[in-house]
């Protein structure tokens, strides 16, 4: 009689894990059907979060080398979006930029964090320009790309 109650119990126990499984892929399937295409999300603000960085290296006849970068070097927008950068001062006493084609400039000094915000009101490519290392013979180029689509 003992082995017949085990028995029983483990189908129990099937059943009621079964009946978890198929309730639990109903649950997922009525949410799948519910949510939004991405396309469909209202727009708002995208937050996104740089630094200044630098790479230095020493060539083999003693010479010190150093360039400077924004990190990530590359953002990618859409089209309609309010956006704000957060950008930090980490390596180099300061960076004014200026993004081309925005009308905005601005300074990141280290230490520091600055702050823009911008409405992404067109689509294209703008370069994010460090105007105090905009080429290779300034230790840069010091450019990001915010890429509107």
């Amino acid at each position: 009689m003992n082995g017949r109650v085990i028995v029983i119990r483990k189908r129990q126990m099937l059943v009621i894990a079964l009946g978890i499984c198929f309730i639990a892929g109903l649950t997922y399937l009525w949410e799948k059907d519910r949510a939004e295409p991405a396309d469909a999300m209202p727009v708002g603000e995208r937050v996104f979060h740089m630094v200044t960085g630098e790479f230095s290296a020493t060539l083999p006849d003693g010479k010190k080398i150093e360039s400077y970068l924004w990190h990530p070097g590359t953002i990618f927008v859409n089209k309609g979006e309010n956006v704000q950068l957060r950008i930090l001062g980490v390596n180099g006493e300061s960076h004014p930029f200026i993004i081309e084609g925005m009308g905005i400039e601005g300074i990141v000094k280290k230490g520091e964090e600055t702050i823009v915000n911008f409405h992404a009101s067109k689509e294209g490519i703008f370069r994010i320009i460090c105007t105090t290392h905009p080429d290779a013979a300034s230790n840069g180029p010091m450019i990001g790309y915010i890429i509107v689509d």
